[in-house]
């Protein structure tokens, strides 16, 4: 799918795209959305520019993700996504060239509707292709800081609920511990790539001073972003922690019914297993009184114990 964007009077403008003809020269962004091969040769032929394959955009190396050829600017950059119930960080294309914005992704992301609504009510928000791409990174720098604060939120709701409760279920707390500690090693790996973007672009003479300054402010705020997230991570592994030491304690306690339940026990079973000998001369199998004094002795052998561990407050 192709999106195209003009602007008019500051404001994005989109422009519908049913053939190539429909690519002009005022056209400012071209966003596709896990595009066909013939819709990426539409984009190619209409504007003369190379568009990366999927293999380039998932590419880890700095120097493949961030760099600068005859074509114009390329970005390979990392947005969060939820789909399918799970957490993903999707690699998103950028080249900037020519004055025109081209962004690859496979999926249509929130962050990108949400840039597109913004600019289309507010002047002068995506007024050329470099402004275009830093709104796109505000606007994910902010679903980053939104989502940083929603783990927060459900690491305090396990942490009063989960681990302070006489009725917490250690299993779900697990569960939610290392679910949140997935989403905040995504969204710390998606920061760490917006840090780099941001002062790989800084380095560059595409932007103007108002942006410049804009780009600054915003790598404060991902500095900031970054130290919130190492927080996190302590955070989730002191609950980690602390849900752990929760079990062992629970098992230890059981372990220790179970000892204290095998020594009450011991005697009286020796004593049993000595009057279920066979032998003809033992004295105690003519008394009358023999059957109830053995069953005597093995209540005082197994309650003597019991009352010693008591007194020692074992239990």
């Amino acid at each position: 799918m192709i999106n195209a964007f003009a602007v008019n009077d500051g404001l994005l403008e989109q422009c519908p795209v049913a053939g190539p003809e429909d690519l002009v020269a005022s056209i400012v962004w071209i966003d596709l959305v896990d595009p066909s091969d013939e819709e990426r040769r539409w984009v190619e032929d209409a504007y003369d520019q190379s568009l990366p394959t999927p293999e380039e955009m998932s590419e880890i190396e700095a120097t493949a993700r961030f760099y600068e050829d005859e074509d114009g600017l390329h970005i390979n950059s990392y947005f969060l996504h939820e789909y399918d119930d799970r957490y993903r960080n999707i690699n998103v294309g950028f080249t900037l060239g020519r004055r025109r914005l081209f962004t690859l992704h496979e999926r249509d992301l929130p962050t990108f509707r949400v840039f597109r609504m913004r600019a289309r009510r507010q002047a002068d928000f995506g007024g050329s292709a470099s402004g275009i791409l830093l709104g796109l990174l505000e606007a994910t720098v902010e679903q980053l800081a939104d989502e940083l604060e929603q783990v927060y939120t459900d690491l305090e709701r396990v942490s009063q609920a989960g681990l302070n409760e006489a009725d917490r279920d250690m299993h779900e707390a697990l569960s939610l511990l290392g679910t949140q500690e997935d989403i905040t090693g995504k969204i710390r790996l998606s920061l760490m790539d917006k840090q780099r973007i941001l002062s790989f672009l800084s380095r560059k003479n595409l932007l103007d001073t108002e942006q410049r300054e804009e780009l600054r402010e915003m790598l404060r705020d991902v500095d900031s972003l970054l130290a919130h997230a190492a927080f996190l991570f302590e955070k989730v592994n002191f609950l980690m922690d602390a849900a752990m030491g929760f079990i062992n304690i629970e098992q230890n306690q059981i372990i220790k019914i179970f000892s204290i339940a095998a020594v009450v026990f011991l005697p009286p079973t020796m004593i049993a297993s000595i009057y279920g000998m066979n032998f003809v001369h033992m004295p105690e199998l003519d008394w009358i009184w023999g059957y109830p004094f053995a069953l005597l002795l093995m209540v005082l052998s197994g309650l003597a114990p019991y009352l010693y561990f008591r007194h020692k407050g074992w239990l």
